[in-house]
């Protein structure tokens, strides 16, 4: 008898707790919605982004995803990356005359990063592309107070001017009061953080152009941001502009 008020008062007790957790399960949720021609058909597909936040609360969407179906009955489904903000545009960036499905999403840490995907439906197969990234970047500190950064091989070296923080790389043990280096010290290099499309002309249409930063002796000691404007042609993005701009 004893043992059968226990269970009696433990379901009493568990019930409503139940009950909160149940209301507060977050629901999928409907983000966006496109009608879209993006197998190369003529006709509109149906686009909708759709997501699951991290919590009744949250601003943030932990499971995203596309789902596509068109007249035919065909459909597709494409997953994502969580994050804040989730968003799709759809663009022509290979160039094929079909648009393709570009995502991204904040990652809410800093430095701005963000995630990206873009998949291409065209003939009705989904495929991804990868998106470009920078293969030389190099700078280091140098005497006088300077960084020496190079965007490329064949690019004339840039020269940073840092002596209005002098005292802050001294206290770090880079430079002493003279400005010598006294440690070899390269400069920190984030990866890209954020892509967006842009219309190159009306004859090549669109490529995208990403933003880089470059840091010094740490991630908030922001030197300068590397914008680079790339195009995809013939299976590979090319890069058409590098260009930095000083912090």
């Amino acid at each position: 008898m004893r043992f059968l008020i226990t269970m009696v008062l433990f379901s009493i007790i568990l019930q409503p707790s139940l009950f909160v957790m149940a209301q507060e399960i977050p629901e999928t949720a409907e983000l966006e919605s496109f009608e879209a021609d993006v197998t190369g058909d003529g006709q509109d597909e149906q686009i909708i982004l759709k997501g699951v936040p991290f919590s009744a609360e949250s601003r943030y969407f932990r499971d995203v995803w596309a789902e596509i179906s068109n007249d035919l009955d065909e459909s597709w489904s494409i997953s994502y990356e969580g994050g804040y903000e989730p968003a799709l545009q759809l663009v022509d960036l290979n160039g094929d005359g079909v648009k393709d499905i570009f995502y991204q999403s904040a990652t809410g840490g800093s430095g701005g990063i963000h995630h990206y995907q873009l998949s291409t439906l065209r003939n009705s197969e989904l495929n991804d592309i990868d998106l470009p990234e920078q293969e030389y970047l190099e700078g280091a500190f140098d005497d006088n107070f300077t960084v020496i950064f190079r965007l490329s091989p064949s690019h004339k070296p840039i020269e940073i001017d840092v002596s209005a923080r002098k005292d802050e790389y001294i206290r770090h043990g880079i430079y002493d009061e003279e400005g010598i280096l006294l440690v070899p010290t390269s400069v920190m290099i984030d990866p890209i953080a954020f892509y967006e499309p842009l219309l190159i002309s009306k004859s090549k249409g669109y490529g995208l152009k990403s933003y880089q930063q470059i840091s010094g002796a740490y991630h908030a000691d922001q030197l300068g941001t590397v914008e680079t404007l790339w195009y995809y042609e013939k299976g590979e993005w090319i890069i058409l502009q590098t260009e930095w701009v000083p912090a």
